[in-house]
């Protein structure tokens, strides 16, 4: 019981035990009341603050089901699991008020710890050998709690070792005394108990439900971001030179997944033009005025599957220039306070004759410009060519503007689940990452929260562990989930005046 691989919450625990035999050397001593009556204000104080961290986890879920529907099942998930978790701990809070608290009067505040030395919940739980109507009750939603986990996480592997904690803190299985006799459950915890320490219990197993609950969210933000990244969620985008050609020109232009990356590269392609750094290429001759369709398929190994993408595009074909050809460097959409490549021509007008304008956009030579948006949701960029024949066409295109997008939190260097030592945690650097966005940005890490099971979150100004964070690493045990969020973070090297939204948090499993 006294194990060095326990974490501090079951260590608090088996304190516990420990006391209630010292009770019995000690005849109820008052002092071994008053530790029981502080044992639960320290259960009580730990469950608020769980109560919060579990809070900002499920709001950072929902914050990024809003943005990535890879998202939405972890979502979906996270809610039915908090459903569970309130109920459960409401009608714990219920039995502590009703069968025990009811019968003592607080004093100043405080319950009067040093008159609780009786247990008042024998009759009311108990009946003979077995359990009371209410004493069944109790059994009854332990044995609902754990089968309603059961239940939401299925047979899924990823989910093995925190259904084996659930079945092993919530089961309601008899259990043999040291002298060898099996006694129910609630018989062993609470029979014959003072009244204070059946109450400091109740609060433990309070706990416990908010840290299944911790952990599951924890392995939600894990899974969702596995998912988001998964290749089912690219879009396949055709992208031309420019949407307009004259009968008989030649049409160039490339089809390109969501992200520009030469490493992703199709096992097979269908489509008009070829395979080219991840890209098809595409290369043909225009056919007659009119509009036309191009479409095919790219096709992806993922997990030893093959996933199919379609993709499908058209162009048209114009005896002459009558609209412009508007298209980013970099995707459909412009970020805000990023300087935003564009590519602004003409078809069929040299690149002198051709002039744009929209807020934040500058000319940098040869129809190259840059933009950088400033408020509101969208901009629009007006287009205006001299022909030939001295006459001017005119044109215009609505980019959206988009937020530079939350990064994620890393622990050296890597986002997401880890396992390792402690010595490799406490020598790391806390870092921010945004794998396969457009632009290579790096950040600067200036704050984040550090929380280890059954301990309060600990505020760190930097992007390294503080003392205090390294003497509460020293707690924790093999198997236990350190957690890093509220990462704030800048842009690195300038821009401080973008404001960039918190990294998603990164989890850390001691081996």
């Amino acid at each position: 019981m006294a194990g060095g691989k326990l974490t501090p919450r079951q260590k608090m625990i088996n304190l516990m035990y420990l006391v209630f035999i010292a009770m019995l050397a000690l005849n109820m001593s008052k002092e071994v009341l008053s530790a029981f009556g502080l044992m639960n204000e320290k259960f009580n104080g730990i469950n608020a603050t769980q109560t919060e961290q579990n809070s900002k986890l499920a709001q950072l879920l929902g914050q990024k089901a809003a943005e990535n529907p890879g998202f939405a099942a972890s979502l979906a998930l996270s809610k039915q699991v908090n459903t569970a978790t309130n109920e459960f701990y409401d009608f714990i809070e219920q039995v502590k008020n009703e069968d025990i608290l009811k019968d003592f009067k607080p004093e100043n505040g405080v319950l009067p710890y040093e008159s609780m030395d009786k247990s008042n919940i024998d009759e009311k739980w108990f009946k003979g050998d077995g359990y009371s109507k209410r004493g069944q009750e109790i059994i009854e939603r332990i044995d609902a709690y754990r089968n309603k986990m059961k239940e939401l996480f299925g047979k899924d592997a990823k989910y093995q070792p925190l259904l084996n904690k659930i079945d092993k803190m919530f089961s309601t299985e008899k259990i043999k005394d040291k002298e060898g006799v099996n006694k129910l459950y609630l018989d062993y915890h609470y029979k014959g108990f003072p009244a204070i320490a059946s109450v400091a219990k109740l609060t433990a197993l309070q706990n416990d439900l908010k840290t299944i609950e911790n952990e599951s969210y924890n392995i939600f933000l894990g899974n969702a971001y596995k998912e988001a990244a998964s290749m089912k969620n690219f879009q396949a985008i055709v992208v031309l030179d420019k949407n307009a050609y004259f009968e008989g020109e030649t049409i160039k232009g490339k089809v390109v997944l969501g992200r520009y990356d030469k490493n992703t590269v199709p096992t097979s392609f269908s489509g008009p033009g070829k395979i080219e750094n991840g890209q098809a290429v595409i290369s043909m001759t225009a056919g007659g005025v009119g509009e036309h369709k191009l479409g095919g398929k790219f096709t992806f190994l993922e997990d030893g599957k093959p996933v199919p993408l379609d993709f499908e595009g058209s162009y048209v074909v114009v005896p002459r220039p009558n609209s412009a050809n508007i298209s980013a460097d970099k995707m459909n959409v412009v970020y805000r306070g990023l300087s935003n490549p564009m590519t602004i021509s003409f078809a069929g007008i040299s690149d002198n004759n051709v002039t744009a304008s929209a807020p934040g956009l500058r000319s940098i030579g040869k129809g190259k410009y840059d933009l950088n948006p400033g408020t509101g949701t969208e901009v629009t960029i007006n287009v205006t060519g001299k022909m030939g024949d001295g006459k001017t066409v005119s044109d215009r295109k609505v980019f959206r503007i988009k937020n530079i997008p939350a990064p994620l939190g890393a622990i050296g260097g890597k986002e997401g689940i880890q396992k390792g030592a402690k010595s490799r945690l406490q020598a790391s650097q806390i870092t921010a990452v945004l794998p396969d966005f457009l632009y290579d940005l790096k950040f600067k890490v200036t704050q984040f929260a550090f929380k280890v099971p059954g301990q309060a979150s600990i505020v760190v100004n930097g992007d390294r562990l503080s003392p205090q964070c390294i003497a509460a690493l020293a707690r924790v045990s093999k198997g236990d989930q350190v957690t890093i969020s509220d990462i704030k973070c800048k842009i690195d090297g300038g821009g401080s005046e973008v404001k960039i939204k918190d990294a998603a948090p990164a989890i850390y499993e001691i081996q």
